[in-house]
């Protein structure tokens, strides 16, 4: 079976996971803190539409694993992974504001071949094979190709914010930031997905876990775009992660995030 294959049943999830999300969007949800030290809020429309396509995924591939930010991980060496998180933005969704979406990934022997951002409230769907990227919503459909940007200084960056950054990391990150063009804050998974759509040229975050990063890969790739960690290897497991639409600013970027005298 190949990927092709599956394109109609991520429709599917994101479909059933976008249905279970908006009753409870922009009303008065109850919201947990899983971290003792730090926010990091989960509300019930996050479980919700985990365990939908958890649903889903087993009554149609039970042979497949799954990884999931609310439930763990099932069958993770399996040949085929789904990797899910059905908020991704989470902060912002229980602000009210619609820069959140759902990412669905699937991995085939540990690398992600398909990726799919979906935002039910606007109703966009960004979605990649590594090949080819593609963009559906109110605007219409069209193929998703980068920008052109031949250097840091006309590059525009975003990161969701400095201070999800520990404190060496967030100075290593001032050096970008101080030699673009233009630097802002916010996005989360949308940062990745407009740079796939050729609206801005640079996204630099750290401690990003494989779900918030695996089904973006393929979008930003079949977009015609660079994504690694800083150390220049693949992506997957998150960590410290650069994406880049012009391989002139991914390589500019990652000397200046790895420089010991800048």
């Amino acid at each position: 079976m190949t990927v092709i294959d599956f394109t109609a049943f991520i429709g599917r999830l994101a479909t059933s996971s976008g249905e279970t999300i908006l009753p409870f969007f922009r009303t008065s949800l109850s919201i947990d803190n899983k971290s003792a030290s730090d926010f990091d809020p989960v509300t019930e429309a996050d479980r919700a539409a985990e365990a939908v396509m958890r649903r889903l995924i087993k009554a149609s591939f039970p042979q497949h694993g799954i990884v999931g930010e609310e439930f763990g991980n099932e069958r993770e060496d399996a040949e085929y992974v789904w990797v899910l998180d059905p908020i991704d933005g989470t902060k912002s969704f229980i602000a009210g504001f619609p820069i959140w979406g759902t990412l669905i990934a699937l991995l085939h022997r540990g690398t992600p071949v398909f990726g799919m951002m979906h935002q039910p409230y606007i109703g966009e769907r960004f979605s990649g094979d590594s090949g080819s990227a593609h963009y559906s919503g109110p605007s219409g459909e069209r193929k998703l190709t980068v920008r052109r940007c031949a250097s840091l200084k006309d590059a525009t960056s975003f990161t969701t914010s400095p201070l999800l950054m520990n404190a060496a990391d967030r100075e290593i990150f001032g050096r970008v930031e101080r030699a673009v063009k233009l630097s802002r804050y916010g996005g989360d998974c949308y940062s990745y997905c407009m740079l796939a759509a050729g609206h801005l040229d640079l996204v630099v975050e750290t401690e990003l876990k494989p779900y918030d990063i695996a089904a973006l890969i393929p979008i930003i790739t079949g977009a015609g775009g660079v994504v690694t960690n800083w150390e220049g290897k693949p992506a997957q497991a998150g960590g410290r992660i650069i994406a880049a639409g012009d391989p002139r600013v991914h390589e500019a970027a990652m000397k200046l995030l790895n420089s010991q005298d800048a």
